[in-house]
């Protein structure tokens, strides 16, 4: 059955609301969450400040947006690449894929990137479903990991994960079927420090803290990932 289709009102929202994100996002980039101004945004479209208001009630509603666009994304670029790989990919060649995935997203548009995974917006509270939204850019990692033999130098992480999965309802539900193969607090291991193993060269690599020193940011990325593999016994 085709779907109803919108309203020209409907039409004209969706567009005024993409051309306000657009430009929040080409302020994003020139100068960071500071520079993303309701006043300016609404000049430039061609709204009164109230009017702007229709559309987004306020400047963090309009980050909540953002910030669920740019997860959104590197979780499809993640999942896109975890699904290209073949069957036979060895769980270490998957993980160097993920994070390499993970790392090109971010390169390609570091404003976006440092939104969801930088220095937080000073006052702003992000809501709770933009959990859901990280846990989406995690949940290929969980496979990599979840039939691993952890060495005794990740072991506490993995039994605080564990013990984790066992007392949080919410993470047993999303962790467990994911992880039908193998233990959940293991893949779970795997996965946060993937996540911060990526995350701490990533950050650094697009806020220009390895310029001049010599060396490329994905080497530096796959020899963490490689490093990370060793202590979880990764093929």
């Amino acid at each position: 059955m085709a779907g109803t289709a919108q309203s020209p009102r409907a039409r004209y929202r969706e567009q005024t609301r993409a051309e306000i994100k657009e430009i929040a996002l080409r302020q994003l980039a020139e100068g960071g969450t500071a520079a993303v101004a309701l006043v300016r945004i609404a000049k430039e479209v061609g709204l009164s400040g109230p009017a702007l208001y229709r559309y987004f009630d306020s400047r963090d509603a309009l980050l909540t947006d953002l910030i669920r666009d740019a997860y959104a994304d590197l979780a499809a670029a993640v999942t896109a690449t975890a699904d290209a790989l073949p069957p036979d990919t060895s769980p270490r060649a998957r993980a160097r894929a993920l994070a390499g995935a993970c790392r090109t997203w971010a390169v390609a548009q570091p404003h976006r990137y440092l939104l969801i995974e930088g220095t937080p917006v000073p006052g702003y509270t992000a809501p709770a479903d933009t959990l859901d939204s990280a846990r989406a850019v995690l949940e290929p990692f969980l496979a990599v990991f979840e039939a691993a033999e952890p060495s005794a130098a990740v072991r506490p992480v993995v039994e605080q994960m564990t013990a984790w999965v066992e007392r949080n309802t919410t993470v047993a539900q999303w962790a467990r079927p994911r992880t039908p193969g193998g233990s959940a607090g293991v893949a779970l291991a795997g996965a946060v420090l993937a996540w911060s193993h990526m995350h701490g060269a990533i950050g650094l690599e697009v806020s220009g803290q390895f310029e001049g020193m010599g060396h490329d940011g994905s080497t530096l990325l796959t020899a963490q990932i490689d490093a990370l593999a060793d202590a979880f016994g990764l093929d």
